[in-house]
Parts: structure tokens; sequence; C-alpha cells
């Protein structure tokens, strides 16, 4: 089963992610923060990760450079809220960064299962289907 790595520091958030991609079919991990994230990473290997852009203590945009520095192919979506002044300036460094595809929220599951599965589709990596 295929197994992503949801990173949010918002919990409701992370949990509408975790509860859409549970039903999508996903083995699904999360964390509440980038430096979670970069030990579930490690310990768990997911085989794609959903990460926030704007998060305290450690944001999106080092989340996906310290990623990076420990794999060049792992599968990263970036995202962030719709609803913030300059969410696409955000965006647009972390895919200039590092990240493989960025998403605005609200994101909805049909939009966010297309894109991971096109993801990994592309990597020649398992989808749930």
């Amino acid at each position: 089963m295929t197994k992503i790595l949801v990173i949010d520091d918002d919990d409701l958030v992370r949990g509408t992610f975790v509860q859409m991609l549970t039903r999508a079919g996903f083995d699904v991990a999360e964390a509440k923060n980038g430096r979670e994230g970069l030990a579930q990473y490690k310990s768990q290997s997911p085989d794609l990760i959903l990460t926030d852009v704007i998060m305290p203590d450690q944001d999106g945009i080092e989340t996906i450079l310290a990623l990076r520095a420990l794999s060049t192919t792992i599968p990263i979506i970036a995202i962030s809220g719709g609803g913030r002044a300059h969410v696409m300036e955000f965006l647009d460094a972390a895919r200039k960064l590092g990240a493989d595809l960025v998403l605005a929220k609200p994101i909805r599951q049909a939009e966010l299962v297309d894109a991971i599965n096109r993801l990994l589709a592309r990597d020649g990596r398992k989808t749930p289907v």
C-alpha cells in the first residue's frame, strides 16, 4: 500500500487530509511540524510527502530543503492556505526549491488524489488502485 506523509501544523487541516487520503486507499502517517516530519520520513520511508509551507518551528521551505538533501527522488507536494496574502509567492518558492507540485488550499479530495496518483505514476511508484 502506498504510504503518504502529511505534514501540517493545523490539527484540523492535517486530520482532514489524513481522512481524505485514508478513504482514498492510502496508508497515511502524519506530523505536526517539519522537524517531526523529517523524523517520520527517516523512520517510515513514505512514498510521497504532502507538506504545508507556512508552519512554526520549521516551515515547509526548510523542510523541503532538508528532504531534498536526504533524497532527490521522493515526490513532494507543497500546500498553502488559499486565503493568505502572497500564497502563490510561497508556493512558487516551494516549487523552485524542490517541491514537485504545489496546491493552494482549500483542496478537494479528488484534486489531491489525482495529483498524488500523477506524481506516483510519473515516478513508477505504486498507486492505491
